[in-house]
């Protein structure tokens, strides 16, 4: 028989010298929700700037809700409980329906109800794009895969006034606060979601090669669809744009899920993908097979129908990029102000302090970006822009700005995350989910090439984009050396430019054009770091590389306010 050792004594639970002292938390921070959203300078500047002041107050109490435990744990439970395919019913019907956790809905429901999907269409104040894309920096701090629908909801109205009998039926429905899911008559809603089919699997972006058909009936404008799309993102829309090779050549088509008669359409989903990222919305690979259709635009003038989609849904991904630097910046800076490390809070120690000035000045010139794109589309398609100056403007800065802002991403929410160290390769930090989510914004809508060789044809085709653009970097002329030498270079730049050289000139560009904005509208110590770095060459090639002579304290506390 062992005995016990007399020195040993049963241990005590409060004693906190013992064992149990292993369970004190110390040294970690606090949840960041709740937190406001819209506790950012540099987008409430841009919001008055670009013409709706009007909306503050609501951006500001979207804001709130956006950064309540609330609406953050929506976000993270619409992405553990993934969408599931159900193909057919317990009787064998197929009814190709997609479900989703009731936090989707939530999250769904409020942003439709904010505005943030086509709203803006049927809102008659100058600004009122701008008040959505604001809206939508910071309600998409809660998640990422709903901005999608409302995204192409959004998107789908300009291509619909393309036949306007389409649109008088469907746009009140689309630019509706309502969201009423399910697949029903689409007449017979309060509101409905708009989808688009664009790419096949043999040609991706190059849309020309498509080979589904679409053969007219004997009914003037309807025709039926033949084919297998490859990459259709939110097949629980309502109604979708989609491509197909009719007798006249590529073009347009609305195709809804269910018909006038209530039956549904021929739209048999395949599969969902299995993405990298961007786990809460479902993307899809829809079947057509005697699909009903009405074309919208002219015979052979696809492309040319859906441009206005296109530059549309580039904003929305410059938007979505700036929203994910911006919530992962802020992340961050809750972190290292929690946090301490070889005696001294981690925001106390310089290094640290360098790397978030770094990502704060790449976050605040993605959103300046993004709020001067959302004017300029708001002018545009309102028709506020007498000389054409702003449509050629946003032609191609919103090409621009998708290339570079969208490429940034992934590295910026890298950076973030490791300023959480091992915390933050953690799912339960949350920072994995950004971090997987950044890439898509540099693919969708035509990757980083697509992009930049977009905007070598813009300004081939159209020479008011060349001039549009330098008229707006003219206006910063004379602020700062360095950007008049970018400015200088910019223009040997245009005139040398190749198609080799595609990325090399736009990533010129969008640097030229974001230093020309904060020149012109943020403090000196933003302006000069920027310039410095960015354009002057005093930088390395990582995060956290500012020169000496950056004022840190001046672009932290106008960054990272109290209470973000």
């Amino acid at each position: 028989m062992v005995s016990t050792p007399a020195q040993e004594q049963p241990v005590d639970p409060q004693d906190r010298s013992g064992p149990y002292a292993t369970h004190d938390v110390s040294n970690q921070p606090p949840p960041l929700a709740p937190y406001d959203a819209s506790q950012d300078i540099a987008l409430l500047e841009g919001l008055r700037r670009e013409g709706a002041a009007w909306a503050e107050e609501d951006v500001r109490r979207l804001g709130l809700r956006a950064g309540s435990a609330e609406a953050q744990e929506w976000g993270e439970l619409a992405n553990r409980h993934e969408p599931e395919l159900r193909t057919h019913d317990r009787y064998g019907h197929r009814v190709d329906e997609v479900e989703f956790h009731p936090s989707w809905h939530h999250l769904m429901r409020v942003a439709v109800g904010e505005g943030l999907a086509a709203a803006p269409w049927a809102d008659d104040r100058p600004g009122a794009h701008v008040a959505r894309t604001a809206g939508g920096l910071v309600w998409g701090q809660t998640e990422a895969g709903h901005g999608c629908p409302t995204s192409m909801t959004y998107a789908a109205v300009p291509v619909l006034r393309r036949q306007p009998e389409l649109a008088k039926v469907y746009e009140p429905l689309l630019t509706s606060r309502e969201y009423d899911p399910g697949l029903r008559v689409p007449t017979e809603k309060r509101g409905l979601l708009a989808g688009m089919g664009m790419t096949e699997k043999q040609g991706g972006s190059d849309v020309r090669t498509n080979t589904t058909t679409a053969w007219p009936s004997a009914e003037p404008g309807v025709y039926t669809l033949r084919g297998h799309k490859w990459f259709t993102s939110a097949p629980m829309c309502d109604v979708f744009l989609v491509l197909a090779q009719a007798p006249g050549g590529l073009s347009c088509f609305l195709v809804p899920r269910v018909l006038p008669d209530g039956s549904r359409n021929t739209f048999r989903i395949q599969r969902l993908k299995d993405k990298l990222g961007n786990r809460s919305n479902a993307s899809s690979e829809p079947e057509f097979d005697g699909t009903v259709a009405w074309l919208v635009g002219p015979e052979g003038r696809g492309v040319k129908t859906i441009i206005e989609m296109v530059n549309c849904t580039r904003l929305d991904c410059v938007m979505s990029s700036a929203t994910l630097m911006r919530k992962t910046l802020v992340e961050a800076g809750h972190h290292v102000r929690h946090r301490s490390a070889f005696g001294a809070r981690l925001i106390d120690q310089p290094l640290m302090r360098n790397v978030l000035a770094d990502l704060a000045l790449e976050s605040e010139a993605a959103t300046t970006l993004t709020l001067r794109l959302a004017g300029a589309a708001d002018r545009s398609v309102r028709g506020d822009d007498p000389d054409g100056t702003e449509s050629a403007f946003r032609r191609i800065a919103t090409a621009v700005g998708k290339y570079w802002v969208t490429k940034r991403g992934p590295a910026f929410t890298a950076e973030a995350l490791e300023c959480l160290g091992g915390n933050g390769y953690v799912e339960e930090s949350g920072m994995p989910r950004h971090y997987r989510e950044a890439p898509l914004l540099s693919i969708w809508e035509g990757s980083g090439n697509v992009n930049a060789l977009d905007v070598l044809r813009a300004l081939s085709r159209e020479p008011a984009t060349a001039d549009a653009l330098f008229a707006e970097l003219a206006l910063a002329r004379g602020a700062d050396a360095r950007l008049d030498a970018s400015v200088t270079r910019l223009r040997a730049g245009l005139a040398e430019g190749s198609e080799a050289g595609a990325r090399r000139l736009v990533e010129q560009m969008a640097l030229t054009l974001q230093a020309a904005l904060l020149v012109r509208h943020a403090p000196a110590a933003v302006t000069d770091a920027f310039c410095a770095t960015r354009l002057g060459g005093d930088w390395g090639h990582a995060f956290g590389t500012l020169p000496d002579s950056a004022d840190l304290d001046a672009i932290l506390a106008r960054a990272l306010p109290d209470g973000v």
